[in-house]
């Protein structure tokens, strides 16, 4: 893969933190925006192109549909009620806005004593401290082209075994691989959607199951390797997103690393988890048409750690 980056820094040329052996992108890329600031009205009018049939994929799952909820929350909690005779209004409890079809926020993870993206290296953050919160991603949203790679049909069609639950690493070769596959060529301002089949096999399990994965998940995805965010910061997507809940494989190996660590602290990466991609793929199967438009609007949360998706494929 050999994508066009114009006057942007290669992975392998970004500065270095060397207690890490880790590259940052600090000061390639806008603080509070990360990858976001690689999306260009040029980006957005060549995305909006590629509608043609004028069919409209929603990719969120439903707020309660992962229950038992994972990572220790709690369930979302909704009360109906009438305001008066003729109105009625609804309340959330326990709302966890990275419980469901989330995006990553810059202020989710740090890279240790090295802070969050940009260095930012504070404690805490006050209540009315906006830096990097999610709100500041929403005066443009998430738009541009969204490219599926379907790890699943590629190892159907290599006659490959794959377990979306069988914490099995998808490593960069096989992206490139899927990639070439496929037919397509990543290039700036994507919106890279990894399909691992977690969903379908999470909606396939019974209650037992489900309380098994809540407990311990085990969680195929992509390697936490230096490889792989070389792929994913070279592509110059403006985000990368999987259907199952943490992106990477999980439990990950200390030895490679955390994509976690990688991506949003250091390199400012949009990240987002749990997208619907079934229905999609599918369409997308039906004609050999990967790409599309993608759109997603996180909530204006004033210094958010995360989002609910909102988000959406046009073909």
């Amino acid at each position: 893969m050999t994508a066009d980056r114009g006057n942007e820094t290669a992975y392998d040329a970004l500065p270095r933190i060397e207690k890490l052996g880790m590259p940052h992108a600090w000061e390639a890329l806008d603080r509070d925006l990360g990858t976001l600031t690689r999306m260009t009205p040029e980006t957005v009018r060549e995305a909006a192109g590629l509608v043609r049939e004028g069919e409209t994929f929603g990719l969120n799952l439903p707020l309660t549909e992962i229950a038992p909820p994972l990572f220790g929350r709690d369930p979302v909690a909704q009360e109906v009620f009438a305001t008066d005779r003729n109105t009625l209004d609804d309340r959330l409890d326990s709302f966890y806005p990275q419980g469901s079809t989330q995006w990553d926020g810059l202020r989710h993870v740090r890279a240790r004593e090295f802070g969050f993206f940009g260095g930012v290296t504070d404690a805490g953050f006050a209540a009315d401290d906006e830096r990097l919160g999610i709100g500041r991603w929403t005066d443009a949203g998430i738009v541009g082209r969204g490219l599926l790679l379907d790890v699943v049909a590629h190892r159907e069609q290599e006659g490959r075994a794959w377990d979306p639950f069988g914490a099995e690493p998808i490593e960069a070769e096989e992206l490139r691989e899927i990639v070439a596959a496929q037919e397509v060529e990543p290039r700036p301002g994507d919106v890279l959607l990894i399909r691992t089949g977690w969903i379908a096999a999470y909606r396939a399990l019974d209650q037992a199951g489900r309380e098994a994965q809540a407990g311990t998940p085990s969680i195929s995805g992509l390697a936490g390797s230096d490889d792989v965010a070389r792929f994913l910061w070279d592509s110059g997507a403006i985000a990368v997103a999987a259907d199952n809940p943490t992106l990477e494989v999980a439990p990950g190996d200390p030895a490679v690393g955390s994509l976690h660590r990688r991506l949003i602290p250091l390199l400012g990466f949009v990240v987002g988890e749990l997208l619907d991609l079934d229905r999609l793929a599918s369409r997308c199967a039906a004609d050999s048409r990967w790409d599309f438009l993608f759109t997603a609007m996180p909530l204006n949360l004033p210094g958010g750690v995360g989002s609910p998706a909102n988000a959406m494929a046009i073909r």
